[in-house]
């Protein structure tokens, strides 16, 4: 029998899966991407120029946007672990993608559901605006399919328990992220620049049709993907632990742990899933996994009794990654600085290139692309090789040591971006140039912020994707995937909650506060020390967790 299955996934080897089959994931994603950024990057000025919002409601509005993409990837992935598997989950939950994007473009340039506008100022009706937010939600949804299940669905590719592709999954991921920003790439400097110079009909258009291709490409590799089974609700196997647990709290849990409950089968009774060594933390869920007379109930053995070992690791597997994932929030919220503050900071600078042409503030996050673009395959040719060296680990740095300097950049990234406000401040006043739109100071100061932003999501963000890929249960990537996602979610959500309070604690007895819509009579750099300050505690903290976190350790091959 064991003969067999080895020649089976020798087969499945040759046949399916590798980079053969992520080349068409890649290709899927960069176009995703290219969609997805083409809409949002510059989504804080369509809101502003369009829908009438000053600078707190349009950044509000656009990091609540955001965060709801990041928490939608919960109900595409509980749907992909539990019933669909990733691959269905992705191809289900495009359609809807589709119809928002159209949505969205149709309110941008069809008589009617646009804006009627004169050389003011725009004037949309509450139809128009929530037309816009109909769709705007309705991709929000649909990308919740996508974004948990898609990086998985790559690494599903690569077997871990073979060296050779281990090695390929995690190089992976570098790839996985560059191909984002590719994506990302086009959308900030084409489609922000035809948003501002052509028209947002054609601005929203062209990221519809790039997300048409990107399941064209999807679709393509249909026959070369490999399929992990769904191994059923993962929320009902935690609660059934957490019930057990409870049920058994006065059982003595044995001193020998090979007492514990666990099936005889060399592989997990969990679909798709890999049994799970037992690890000495969480003791109390221990005792799901002790064997009592009442156990068995009609001759059979009731899961809300009696759970095996593996199902309890899975559940502290769970637990493990929550401090780690908390950590990423405030991290997210500096990140979330890009399509917000960053942008309104710079539509107050001088933002030519030569005496013709002007670059929109949007599309300065393609140096934060471009350092993406320079820093993954930087790290996973040079940067590891060499660390390996001096580290002996096979990736170079462990995945928590990794997203740990990214930590520490993404710091210097906002007292960078806090300097640049004070010299841009002093200036204004210097000068006197309190009312004037543009100062004459280039807005390719900026540059130097974004690119330590791509820096730090080179190390933090990919380090994360490969983290809680790994650090998962089998039967539960989707759902880790889209955990580690909600962190994104959560740092806009903060941002917005960072915003509103400043805002209202500034603007008492009649002050214009930190972040005015005039930003040239404002405070923004104190914004930006606030969180500066945040990342630094969180740094702190995130050090003292990597210290107190313990790997998983697997045995066997997935289903």
């Amino acid at each position: 029998m064991g003969r067999w299955i080895s020649k089976e996934i020798q087969l499945i080897r040759k046949k399916l899966g590798n980079w053969k089959a992520c080349r068409f994931i890649l290709g899927n994603e960069c176009c995703e991407r290219l969609a997805y950024y083409g809409m949002s990057t510059n989504l804080v000025n369509y809101l502003g120029d369009r829908l009438n919002q000053g600078n707190v409601a349009a950044s509000n509005n656009v990091t609540n946007w955001s965060g709801t993409c990041y928490v939608t990837p919960l109900i595409g992935a509980f749907l992909a672990d539990s019933y669909l598997g990733r691959y269905w989950t992705i191809a289900s939950f495009v359609i809807i993608y589709i119809l928002g994007m159209t949505l969205l473009t149709l309110s941008a340039s069809v008589t009617g559901l646009k804006p009627s506008c004169d050389k003011d100022s725009c004037h949309p009706t509450t139809g128009q605006t929530a037309a816009c937010f109909v769709a705007l939600y309705m991709i929000a949804l649909g990308t919740g399919g996508i974004k948990p299940c898609v990086s998985s669905f790559g690494a599903d590719q690569f077997d871990e328990t073979d060296e050779t592709e281990r090695k390929r999954k995690s190089s992976f991921f570098n790839w996985f992220y560059l191909s984002i920003n590719i994506g990302a790439l086009v959308a900030s400097s084409v489609l922000v620049w035809i948003q501002m110079n052509v028209g947002w009909g054609w601005g929203f258009g062209v990221p519809a049709v790039a997300m048409a291709v990107a399941v064209v490409f999807f679709f393509l590799g249909s026959k070369l993907y490999r399929l992990q089974k769904p191994g059923g609700s993962p929320i009902t196997r935690i609660v059934q632990v957490i019930v057990a647990s409870i049920r058994k709290s006065n059982v003595q849990v044995p001193a020998d742990k090979s007492l514990l409950y666990e099936t005889v089968e060399e592989e997990s009774q969990i679909q798709g899933s890999r049994k799970l060594e037992y690890t000495n933390k969480f003791k109390f869920f221990d005792k799901a996994a002790v064997k009592t007379q009442d156990d068995n109930i009609k001759g059979l053995t009731s899961p809300w009794r009696l759970c095996t070992v593996t199902q309890v690791e899975e559940l502290k597997s769970i637990v493990r990654l929550l401090p780690v994932w908390a950590s990423g929030i405030v991290f997210s919220t500096v990140y979330s600085q890009m399509s917000t503050m960053f942008v309104l900071q710079g539509n107050t600078m001088d933002q030519h290139m030569g005496p013709h042409f002007q670059i929109p503030s949007a599309s300065l996050s393609l140096f934060d692309t471009l350092s993406v673009i320079f820093w993954a395959p930087v790290y996973d040719r040079i940067i590891v090789p060499y660390a390996r060296k001096f580290t002996g680990h096979e990736r170079g740095f462990t995945q928590l040591q990794r997203m740990g300097i990214g930590l520490f950049i993404s710091i210097v990234s906002m007292i960078t971006a806090g300097i640049l406000e004070v010299v841009r401040l002093n200036f204004v006043r210097k000068n006197n140039y309190y009312d004037l739109k543009y100062i004459p100071m280039s807005i390719f100061w900026q540059v130097p912020q974004y690119f330590l932003i791509g820096c730090a999501e080179v190390f933090t963000f990919i380090g994360q994707l490969e983290f809680f890929y790994d650090q998962a249960p089998d039967a539960m990537r989707s759902l880790c995937s889209a955990l580690s996602l909600t962190t994104v979610a959560l740092g806009n959500y903060l941002s917005t909650m960072l915003v509103t309070i400043v805002t209202k604690t500034t603007t008492r007895g009649g002050k214009l506060g930190w972040i005015p819509d005039n930003m040239n009579r404002g405070h923004l750099d104190y914004f930006y020390w606030l969180l500066a300050i945040l990342s630094f505690l969180n740094f702190i903290v995130y050090l003292w967790i990597s210290k107190w976190f313990t790997y998983k350790k697997a045995t066997g091959h997935p289903q």
